[in-house]
């Protein structure tokens, strides 16, 4: 059949919808990424925590969970700050706001890698 320009599609195509809806799948694709990483950082903060506070095998493993799960109470980091400063103080090891600010810092970047690394 040759083409005359009379002929018309049923459903005409919809270009933008397919590309709002890659970039609506982008967005989560990160979001879904963003969140793998938090929760990566927060169970090394929790290990390192432990760590500092002399927990070892099964009790470091178990604190470095409820570092994670304190990560549900707010948006944010603060409610994770808050729980490890909090669990700190309550066993006098001397970690000052900064230094563990500066460590979460520094492990976002290593759970970033691990988490690039395993979805590559």
């Amino acid at each position: 059949m040759v083409y005359t320009g009379k002929e018309r599609r049923k459903t005409p195509r919809r270009p933008t919808d397919t590309k709002a809806k890659g970039h609506e799948i982008d967005f989560l694709r990160r979001g879904e990424m963003e969140f793998k990483v938090i929760a990566r950082r927060n169970k090394l903060l929790g290990l390192w925590a432990a760590e500092k506070m002399g927990m070892t095998g099964g009790t470091a493993e178990e604190y470095g969970k409820e570092v994670v799960v304190s990560d549900l109470e707010e948006p944010g980091d603060a409610d994770v700050f808050r729980k490890v400063m909090k669990d700190f103080a309550e066993k006098g090891v001397g970690v000052s706001e900064d230094g563990l600010r500066q460590e979460m810092d520094a492990l976002l970047g290593v759970a970033r890698g691990q988490i690039d690394s395993e979805s590559a």
